[in-house]
């Protein structure tokens, strides 16, 4: 695969609206965010906030990197893809800096 081309994964309905639901809960939380900083909120407020943030894509990650691993990785090495493996690691890397 070439470095331009862009992949394209299958997501069932139900993950789908799993996933945007975490994703439009963030967006939500964010516009709190920023009425809060224009409201001049008490600081520590705004910071708990923003590590509910925080806390809303790391469940969003995790929901995604499950769908990953069942589907992506687990056809790719069904396919005989065994790089399949070392890109997961590679992302894995990626995902615990």
């Amino acid at each position: 695969m070439s470095e331009t081309e862009v992949r394209h994964t299958y997501r069932s309905e139900e993950d789908k609206k799993k996933l945007l639901t975490r994703l439009k809960r963030a967006e939500g939380q964010i516009r709190g965010i920023e009425k809060m900083v224009e409201n001049d909120m008490y600081c520590p407020d705004i910071l708990v906030q923003v590590s509910a943030v925080q806390s809303a894509l790391n469940s969003f990650n995790k929901v995604l990197l499950g769908c990953h691993i069942k589907g992506c990785v687990v056809d790719d090495i069904k396919a005989g893809d065994e790089k399949a493996v070392d890109d997961l690691v590679e992302l894995l890397q990626k995902l615990m800096k």
